[in-house]
């Protein structure tokens, strides 16, 4: 797996770094692509965002480029407030669709904050928040069976219902094993919302959901049991017309970093694949480095491997300054198989000359001469001094000159360097080779002959005439 950059259209609003917020896929339909919904999340500067996002695919081209469109969405009427932690699920009902919002912890209210208590956080209070994208109409609504505040919670929606799984409370600081249904039904006039609990919950937090599939079949991995103790098992969830069905999938085999680690997080990186992230605990060196994994649950199978490390923690790692562990960062991928065929990762992906792209990023990837041997899928630094593109020579030979590919041209590094530092003419293997260079003639500068400006305004010493007997006299007076 490589993750590479991605770039937002002209349009785009500005997305900022946000961390738990509330992810919802959203799947295809009457002509627009797959889009998500974030609401909410941690800010860098330890604010807590109320914004809404659109987040879909504006194009993708064939030279490994995603560009990305956000829109901010308005929403009117019983908003929610910034919050993180929570949930946002969609639910289809009479034709209809609304998205529904649920749980999260905001800051305490302002007249309750102290100096001591001003970045203390609370649960919000337990309301559900419908609301469409279409009109931005938002209510808010309270039912008997929520009464308790939850996040960090799990959220699978089907048709009309929603069931809450598991979540963090903090008024108790437990994981209680609770799971609800919440069932919507979008009437012409006002919907209607019924709430039910189910005793086979799960007692589970900051867990880890992926889909199996077009079916509604899932797996819950990661999460925590408590505070001390992560949740090293697995579990299937199934939704049918009957309700909600939890069997035990056997874990992967843990390597030994993922089993000591304190804290993991993650996110789904598409259907039955989930990506893992561990801080390399008690390495100074590496206090900001992490282990990332790609576990794989397809057929049947668990596969578990490593993807190296990764510097992406913006805070500490110790244990005095870190955060509590519903705080930890979350990672959300949202490519699926089908995408991953038709996009220019895998090994059948070519350049296209007339894509859409600037001339000074795909200029590097051209075929450069009969024998060019780089191929964008498969190219790797050759040199020292390279990053992310390979390393040219401008060829002079030819009308207006080229660019070829020094690993091409088959050039050592000691070559190149004094090649690029000096003033010769290269040519390449078609316009000669590299035995023949020839000297650039040096600029022939005439020296400008400038008169210094003291020597302009200096002005000569006076001179007297003087006969003979007159300059006896005044020898005479001085001796």
């Amino acid at each position: 797996m490589k993750l590479r950059a991605i770039t937002f259209s002209n349009d785009s609003c500005y997305l900022p770094p946000l961390r738990c917020p509330a992810v919802c896929r959203l799947d295809p339909y009457d002509g627009l692509p797959e889009s998500y919904l974030i609401h909410g999340g941690r800010t860098p500067n330890n604010e807590i965002s109320s914004s809404l996002y659109l987040l879909s695919m504006d194009s993708r081209g064939c030279n490994r480029k995603l560009t990305l469109r956000c829109k901010e969405k308005d929403l009117v009427g019983e908003v929610p407030g910034a919050r993180y932690g929570h949930t946002v699920s969609m639910v289809q009902s009479r034709g209809k669709t609304a998205c529904v919002l649920f749980g999260g912890r905001s800051y305490m209210p302002k007249a309750e904050r102290t100096t001591e208590s001003w970045n203390s956080v609370v649960d919000c209070p337990p309301e559900v928040f419908l609301f469409d994208l279409e009109f931005g109409c938002s209510s808010v609504h309270t039912l008997p069976e929520l009464c308790d505040g939850q996040s960090f919670h799990l959220a699978i929606a089907r048709e009309d219902c929603v069931y809450f799984i598991g979540g963090h409370t903090l008024t108790s600081d437990s994981r209680p094993a609770r799971l609800f249904r919440l069932r919507v039904e979008l009437l012409q006039g006002s919907p209607l919302l019924t709430c039910d609990t189910i005793d086979t919950g799960l007692s589970i937090s900051s867990a880890i959901i992926t889909r199996m599939g077009p079916t509604h079949k899932y797996v819950i991995v990661g999460g925590y049991q408590s505070d001390c103790q992560k949740r090293m098992e697995c579990s299937t969830v199934i939704l049918d017309e009957k309700g909600i069905h939890f069997e035990s999938l056997e874990p992967p085999k843990w390597t030994p970093d993922i089993i000591h680690s304190r804290t993991w997080f993650g996110g789904s990186a598409g259907e039955g694949c989930v990506l893992l992230a561990v801080p390399t605990e008690g390495r100074s060196s590496q206090s900001d480095t992490h282990y990332f994994y790609q576990v794989s649950f397809q057929m049947g199978e668990q596969s578990i491997e490593d993807e190296g490390t990764q510097a992406c923690s913006q805070e500490s790692t110790d244990y005095e300054n870190s955060t509590p562990l519903e705080d930890s960062e979350e990672l959300y991928f949202g490519r699926e198989p089908h995408e991953l065929e038709d996009s220019s990762d895998g090994d059948a992906d070519t350049y296209n000359e007339e894509d859409e792209e600037d001339e000074s990023q795909t200029g590097y990837w051209i075929k450069c001469c009969l024998g060019c041997r780089v191929d964008p899928n498969t190219w790797e630094p050759y040199y020292s001094t390279e990053l992310h593109r390979p390393a040219m020579i401008f060829c002079s030979r030819g009308e207006g000159g080229h660019w070829v590919h020094a690993q091409c041209m088959e050039l050592s590094e000691t070559l190149l360097l004094r090649l690029s530092q000096g003033n010769k003419k290269y040519f390449c293997m078609d316009h000669g080779g590299l035995p023949y260079q020839e000297m650039t003639p040096p600029r022939h500068i005439i020296p400008l002959k400038r008169t210094p400006i003291k020597a302009k305004e200096r002005k000569a010493p006076l001179m007297y005439k003087m006969s003979p007997a007159k300059k006896g006299f005044f020898k005479r007076l001085f001796d």
